[in-house]
């Protein structure tokens, strides 16, 4: 089995925060994939970088997709974590990735555009994504995709740590949205500390991040 890593741009004033970006053209917005989210809490946490929290925050209160949110922590160089709850009125790409036996390994906006990084067990199984975008009136773009061997025999980079962390939390649901488990049942899973797990969470992701953008076979349609 082949799988990928993809890049891709969608684009709808309905997905999650785009208009609070919008309001607030000086914002970067990118998710926390590693953050270990009650699965059953509805939160969701994203790192944002502004030149000024108190636009976004007017953003934030009159965006039509985001319901409840607080300022997790910020610090002096602009950037902060922030948690959110989705109103009912958002379109959520994620879980799409999710049901397509995908994990969204970053996503970050691009604008008012979303950019997510996406690993897939196949190839085929983009088609999903692009159904769902017909059926919404989404505009979608694949921008790059990567080829590689299955996950379980690469090394892409990782450790046997971070491939077995990797799939051990693939296999319990862990970055489907909502979650389906814990960052602690994976750690009990591994038997190992929750920060433990938590960083070879972390750490393999950010190496398959770092392969699916270099990698010497990457090939843009």
């Amino acid at each position: 089995m082949t799988d990928i890593k993809a890049i891709v741009r969608i684009e709808h004033p309905d997905v999650v925060l785009t208009e609070t970006v919008a309001h607030d053209s000086s914002s970067n917005v990118r998710s926390v994939s590693e953050a270990g989210t009650d699965p059953t809490s509805g939160k969701f946490f994203y790192r944002v970088e502004s030149s000024d929290f108190c636009r976004f925050e007017d953003g934030l209160r009159n965006d039509h997709t985001v319901g409840e949110f607080e300022q997790v922590i910020e610090t002096r160089d602009g950037k902060a974590i922030y948690s959110f709850e989705y109103t009912d009125e958002a379109k959520i790409f994620s879980p799409v990735i999710s049901t397509a036996n995908g994990v969204v390994l970053d996503m970050e906006n691009d604008g008012n555009a979303w950019i997510f990084t996406v690993w897939m067990p196949e190839r085929a199984n983009l088609a999903a994504l692009w159904e769902t975008a017909r059926q919404h009136d989404i505009d979608i773009e694949l921008l790059r995709v990567n080829e590689y061997a299955s996950l379980g025999t690469t090394d892409a980079g990782l450790t046997d740590s971070q491939r077995e962390a990797l799939l051990v939390a693939l296999d319990a649901g862990y970055f489907e949205e909502p979650r389906n488990a814990t960052l602690g049942e994976v750690a009990a899973e591994l038997d190992i500390s929750q920060p433990a797990a938590g960083g070879l969470l972390r750490r393999g992701i950010e190496r398959l991040i770092v392969s699916s953008l270099t990698e010497g076979s990457d090939r843009t349609d």
